[in-house]
């Protein structure tokens, strides 16, 4: 059996980190660590981008079934408005984990390269503090609702305008008893209320949800600090 010092010496030593030395190892690390977050920033950007395509797809679908015949029914459309509104949930989760890597790609391109470029006197150094205290905690930069606030402008605002168009478009307009394929506008608000009835929702309650729920997208889309973060650097944007 072998003794305690033995044991000691036949254990495998664990390597330890080599950090770079010189100037031109730095360089090579900082190369490829911009490389790499490009990719990571570039594949929460893809990830966004389907989202959208996918929100794009059910507004393009659920329009053509609401408006292909003179019989649909207006919950179609109301049906719409949930499942983009779900969409830019998870589109609005998925920003924010790409505002972080897309901070830390920028964070190095303005401080660094851009420097190596264009030098400008007086620059610090904060930035390299700043980026190792994100690496070793990384944070989210902006709030849900800040994220969904900029989607909405970015994207999300016009579906929900062409939805609402389509949904007032649907809902003013009455099949004639005689001719259920002709139709033809209300003649008053209270026709209207009883043409928005959803079986046994009435008229009035569902008018009240979808005038508070746009209200809500008008608040969430206005109440955003634009010069924050990586948007106040530039105009070139997601």
């Amino acid at each position: 059996m072998p003794n305690m010092d033995e044991q000691r010496e036949l254990r495998p030593t664990m390597a330890v980190p080599v950090f770079p030395s010189t100037s031109n190892e730095f360089i090579t690390v900082l190369a490829h660590f911009h490389r790499a977050e490009i990719a990571r920033m570039a594949g929460w950007r893809d990830r966004i981008d389907r989202t959208t395509n996918w929100a794009i797809t059910v507004v393009a679908a659920l329009l053509s079934v609401s408006l292909s015949t003179p019989t649909a029914h207006h919950g179609v459309l109301l049906f719409a408005m949930l499942v983009v509104l779900l969409l830019l949930v998870i589109e609005a989760r998925r920003y924010r984990f790409f505002d972080v890597y897309r901070n830390r790609v920028r964070r190095l391109e303005r401080n660094y390269y851009a420097q190596v470029f264009s030098p400008v006197p007086g620059t610090s150094d904060d930035w390299v503090q700043a980026l190792g205290e994100d690496l070793r905690r990384p944070l989210f930069l902006v709030s849900l609702r800040q994220a969904m606030s900029r989607r909405l402008r970015r994207n999300y605002c016009w579906m929900f305008l062409i939805l609402l168009l389509a949904w007032l478009l649907r809902t003013t307009s009455m099949n004639l008893p005689e001719n259920a394929v002709q139709t033809r506008l209300v003649q008053g608000f209270g026709e209207w209320v009883r043409n928005a009835a959803i079986g046994p929702l009435p008229g009035w309650s569902v008018l009240t949800a979808v005038a508070l729920f746009y209200g809500w997208i008008i608040l969430v889309s206005s109440r955003s600090n634009i010069s924050d973060g990586e948007l106040a650097f530039g105009d070139v944007h997601v």
